[in-house]
């Protein structure tokens, strides 16, 4: 297992850093399907134990495999229009994203994750206390799917109703500087740190969508964005032959999360955990800026 030590694990802590990040591609597919406040933090795990720059290029693959999971679930409730409407923009932030991790070192990229991280902790504490002061169009159990670029959870039962069904609770849509404003910060924050969802979310709440309207754009969004950003990842060597074969060994983890978070979410103290992944990231943040 040469290639794990090359993508800058030692020998010595080679078979400890290989459970870190089995139990971190767990925390991957739970945030996909169930308490996506895990995601904030899979990121910061994966960052301490690779090096920043290879602990993206690691994530990313194990992210989609995660959205594929997602879109299954809710690929009938899209609201395609505001998707098309977004990319312009997001292409925009990938593409700031993508210059400015050309031309940075790990050090730079290590604090840049500790910085948005934190940021990102913010804005979902703002985005928490935006949805206790106003009527939610999205169940509370799906409010934490916001840190990270992750589909929110499915509801309780485990069921999805696939018939195609209105996406909006109601108009007007958000004011065309939305587009923009919202889709370039999800596409910067998912191109440096892979946590675009605080971003979108805010925008779809702002939109009014209803509860699958919600599921199905988001799960869609975020499995699009992440598969045009593989291109510019292999470009910039975050992507390789290395960090594929570990991303092999991590893909089932990954599946195994996202079945557990199904079978999970009806029995979770949602607000003590959300609290717990909170201060638990914040730390991993603080690591990283050491």
């Amino acid at each position: 297992m040469a290639w794990v030590g090359d993508l800058g694990l030692t020998t010595q802590s080679m078979t400890v850093g290989i459970v870190v990040l089995l139990v971190a591609s767990v925390l991957v597919g739970l945030a996909k399907t169930s308490v996506g406040g895990l995601g904030l933090l899979s990121v910061a795990v994966f960052a301490a134990v690779l090096p920043s720059r290879s602990s993206t290029g690691v994530l990313l693959p194990l992210l989609l495999v995660g959205d594929v999971m997602a879109v299954r679930s809710y690929r009938a409730h899209a609201d395609w229009k505001a998707l098309w409407r977004l990319m312009p923009a997001v292409g925009v932030g990938i593409g700031l994203g993508t210059v400015f991790l050309a031309r940075v070192d790990d050090i730079v990229m290590r604090h840049t994750l500790g910085w948005v991280l934190l940021g990102l902790i913010v804005m979902q504490l703002g985005l928490q206390w935006r949805r206790s002061r106003t009527p939610q169009p999205v169940p509370a159990v799906a409010a934490p799917a916001t840190l990270i670029n992750q589909a929110p959870i499915a509801p309780s039962t485990g069921e999805v109703d696939h018939a195609p069904g209105p996406a909006l609770e109601q108009d007007p849509r958000p004011h065309r500087a939305a587009y923009w404003g919202y889709g370039s910060l999800s596409g910067f924050t998912t191109m440096v740190a892979n946590s675009g969802g605080p971003a979108m979310s805010l925008y779809l709440l702002s939109a009014k969508y209803s509860m699958l309207g919600y599921l199905g754009t988001y799960s869609w969004f975020f499995f699009l964005v992440n598969a045009f950003k593989v291109p510019f990842s292999v470009g910039l060597h975050l992507i390789d032959l290395r960090s594929l074969s570990l991303d092999l060994l991590l893909a089932p983890a990954v599946v195994l999360g996202g079945l557990l978070g199904r079978r999970l979410i009806g029995h979770i103290n949602q607000g003590l955990f959300d609290r717990l992944v909170i201060v638990t990231t914040v730390l991993g943040a603080l690591n990283l800026l050491r």
